[in-house]
């Protein structure tokens, strides 16, 4: 007889006798619970200290206590990734250590099969359990035994990270004949439902929780933080560094996401000059930049190794598990992602399943709604959506929205799936409502602007309720919207909305990018139109070195801002280096879209002005004439870029002393704005005063001054006392009163308007030089020769050195000077 005691390919050979008879020997082996070799004193696995920045959520922690308290019981914490549900399954296994110390608290990563495996190997170590360094030993089935085994003391394990249904309950069969059976069994199996035990999972899918903790009445799920805990996360975070008013709205831009929270304060934490409002500042600069901050690492030193500290990548990490598990739940996650993130309407995403599925309404009804719910149960079972109390709409965090659209944007899929996004809401929308965007363009371009400005702000309102504010097809409609507006001379709205739209597109795009480069522009062509001209040069310039780098020198857009750019220092009187931009961009025009396009006609009428200013009238009439013809026969007689070119003509025409083909011209072109624009339009109101120019110099002044007095009135209404347009309505009436001898009145519209152009374009402008010539001769006409041969040499030096000695402006402070001397000497 022989005594054996010991394993035998891992098994444990209870100690008894053999016996051989006829050559067999027999052995008694056996599965009983797994014992350590000696009692051990109870301890934990937990990789991580308590975090001294925990924020208690007792609610969600009153509640794991509940579920866990009972034999055998299971519960689980579900939720987006960075959510907080380690942090929260962390401060509860350090509870219990503290509150239970003969309770052993066992930490499994539980991500993979082999953080799995790693896990139990390390509770075995500790346990010193007997077989466990055999190679050919199933260490899983060693701790599970010990788990089973009710004479081994309390314990509580978190299973931490189960995101992957696939990974404890495989879907797969093992093949026939596998040679390692227990390398394919389910990890579930390992996990005995012990009287002596509990188990907290943490998982982002409600569905693999469920399966392991058996329902879903037994899974809480781990929501953002309320304003009070995200405040107290960042106040905790930032240490010594006082909160500031900002700190709120930073929270709303980050949807008060405990792991978003960690990475701004850490951010902050590592510059010693950042604040709580510059990561605002940067977070909200651009949809590049936002991207960059959240894709750094937290610091955060109770995460899981592998677990990523940084917003963007755990939740790609979610996207990638949905494409891999349900591909066309991953399509619907990526459509939403372009909606307005509350209130997605259920009906339109089923709508547009059973399109994508190719179902009609009469096919399969049923089939297609079950596909559907089954996708959006995958969403939810994330938590990646919500469903509305009524069940009639869906609902995102905007974050989730932009690191969805961000994950598309890696593989290059983000505009396949917004150009998807705008075909469907333009199938949605009553009447092809979401087109009205297109409509108010295609009208404004052909000047019909009370239609387009209806059309376009019908088309704002939708597109901001369905979409947001900050969406770029949003943005699109904003600025169609300010620039009808502009284009009525309504420019204190649109200077609102085209400012909107920039600080929109520098968030969403950036600050180089096409669409922000284009809004500055825009912004900047109002602020011209109100005389802002610093501020309009300088976004201006802006506009053309970034088109230049991003687009090419020959590039509508870059053409169209060297335009704009030249115009805004024609108002300054820089008429030289407006020329020479004007004349590239017209070069430019030709090659580009040729001769006829209207951007090219319009750049002819811009070089002719330029021209017209510095008293270069030939060349100026024959460019007129040339984009008047164009802007016809392209346009249409009543286009108002028509009458422009008509009432520009009829300037040049006044200024060669050709008065009355200037009148015919000058009436056309009033009477065409104001059936076209309406008696107030600021265009109209230049009309106005034109005319009244030509009539002054054909000596009808009653008509005259009864239409510069309408064109005063209407522009100091419509564009306030100080603007240069208003100033010139009050010098050009002061002329026409003196030219009929009323020069008191006359004298104090002449002092109103100098005074007011040295104010705000500065006493070497232009305009301010024509004003002091002007106040010269009613001084001269009154025998104040003394001021009025002052004023004259100040005139007469401005125009030289601004103009040129051969310029007609200054050759007529010539003659008044001389003609000053004359007076005084008779």
């Amino acid at each position: 007889m022989v005594n054996f005691e010991g394993n035998i390919n891992g098994h444990v050979v209870i100690p008894g006798t053999h016996t051989a008879a006829g050559g067999t020997t027999t052995f008694n082996i056996g599965y009983p619970p797994a014992q350590a070799s000696k009692p051990r004193e109870p301890f934990t696995t937990v990789p991580f200290a308590a975090d001294p920045d925990f924020v208690d959520r007792p609610d969600i922690l009153a509640w794991v206590r509940d579920k866990c308290a009972g034999p055998g019981a299971r519960a689980a914490l579900v939720g987006l990734g960075g959510v907080g549900k380690s942090q929260l399954a962390l401060q509860y296994a350090h509870s219990i250590r503290d509150a239970s110390p003969h309770t052993f608290v066992f930490w499994v990563h539980a991500s993979t099969r082999a953080r799995f495996e790693e896990a139990y190997q390390d509770i075995a170590e500790r346990l010193q359990l007997p077989g466990r360094s055999d190679p050919k030993a199933n260490v899983l089935r060693l701790v599970s035994g010990w788990l089973r085994g009710e004479t081994n003391g309390r314990w509580v394990m978190v299973l931490d990270n189960v995101d992957d249904v696939e990974t404890f309950h495989p879907s797969w069969k093992r093949p026939r004949g596998e040679a390692d059976p227990d390398a394919q069994t389910p990890l579930a199996s390992y996990l005995p439902q012990s009287r002596n035990g509990a188990m907290l999972v943490t998982s982002r899918s409600k569905d693999a929780a469920a399966r392991l903790v058996g329902g879903r009445n037994r899974i809480k799920e781990v929501l953002a933080m309320d304003e009070s805990e995200g405040l107290q996360l960042l106040r905790n975070k930032l240490s010594d560094l006082p909160l500031e008013e900002s700190a709120v709205e930073l929270l709303q831009a980050l949807n008060r996401i405990p792991l978003a929270i960690t990475q701004a304060a850490a951010y902050i934490n590592r510059r010693a000059r950042m604040t709580v409002a510059g990561y605002l500042a940067e977070f909200q600069k651009s949809s590049k930049k936002q991207e960059s901050l959240l894709r750094r690492d937290a610091d955060e030193l109770r995460r899981d190794k592998s677990a990523s500290n940084s917003v963007v990548t755990t939740w790609q990490m979610s996207f990638e598990q949905i494409q891999h598990e349900r591909r066309s739940a991953a399509e619907l996650l990526s459509l939403m992602s372009f909606f307005n993130p509350q209130g997605i309407p259920e009906s339109t995403l089923r709508r547009y399943s059973k399109g994508a599925a190719g179902l009609t309404d009469e096919e399969d009804e049923e089939e297609a709604d079950s596909a559907f719910d089954e996708d959006l149960d995958v969403l939810q079972a994330y938590s990646l959506v919500s469903v509305t109390a009524d069940n009639n709409a869906c609902e995102m965090h905007a974050l989730v929205q932009f690191c969805t659209r961000v994950w598309l944007s890696s593989f290059s899929n983000a505009e396949q799936w917004q150009h998807r996004f705008i075909a469907l809401m333009a199938q949605e929308l009553p009447s092809g409502e979401y087109e009205n965007w297109a409509k108010s363009w295609y009208l404004w371009k052909q000047g019909s602007y009370t239609s387009a400005q209806q059309l376009a702000a019908k088309g704002l309102s939708i597109r901001e309720k369905v979409l947001g504010l900050n969406n770029q097809q949003t943005l699109d409609s904003v600025e169609v919207l300010a620039s009808v507006l502009g284009d009525q001379g309504k420019y204190d709205e649109a200077e609102t909305l085209h400012r909107q739209a920039l600080e929109g597109c520098k968030k969403e795009l950036g600050e180089r990018h096409p669409d922000t480069l284009t809004s500055a522009s825009n912004l900047a062509l109002v602020l011209r139109h109100q005389g802002k001209y610093a501020e309009a040069e300088t976004l201006n310039r802006q506009a053309l070195e970034g088109r230049k780098k991003e687009l090419r020198e020959r590039h509508p857009d870059t053409l169209t801002s060297m335009d704009n750019l030249a115009g805004v220092l024609q108002a300054q009187g820089k008429y030289k280096e407006a020329e020479t931009l004007h004349r590239q961009a017209l070069e430019g025009y030709k090659k580009e879209l040729g001769e006829q396009h209207p951007d090219t006609l319009t750049s002819v009428s811009n070089l002719a002005q330029v021209l017209w200013c510095q008293g270069k009238y030939e060349e100026a009439e024959t460019l007129n004439r040339q984009a008047l013809e164009g802007r016809k026969k392209e346009l249409g007689e009543r286009h108002p870029n028509t009458l422009t070119s008509v009432s520009n003509l009829a300037q040049v025409l006044r200024c060669q002393g050709k008065y009355d083909e200037a009148e015919t011209l000058s009436r056309r072109a009033l009477e065409g704005y104001e059936k076209e624009l309406g008696e107030r339009h600021p265009y109209t109101l230049t009309s106005m005063d034109n005319l009244a120019l030509v009539l002054r110099h054909q000596g009808k002044y009653g008509e005259a001054e009864m239409l510069n007095r309408q064109a005063l009135e209407g522009r100091r209404k419509e564009l306030g006392e100080q603007h240069p347009d208003m100033l010139t309505s009050v010098s050009n009436l002061a002329s026409v009163l003196r030219a009929q001898g009323k020069y008191a009145e006359a004298e104090t519209l002449h002092r109103q308007a100098l005074e007011g152009y040295e104010k705000k374009l500065g006493e070497r402008h232009p305009h301010t030089l024509t004003s002091v010539s002007n106040l010269a001769l009613m001084l001269q006409d009154q025998g104040k020769y003394t001021e009025a041969e002052t004023l004259n040499r100040q005139a007469l030096e401005g125009r030289e050195k601004e103009l040129g000695e051969r310029h007609p402006d200054t050759l007529t402070s010539v003659y008044c000077l001389l003609k000053s001397y004359f007076k005084q000497s008779s």
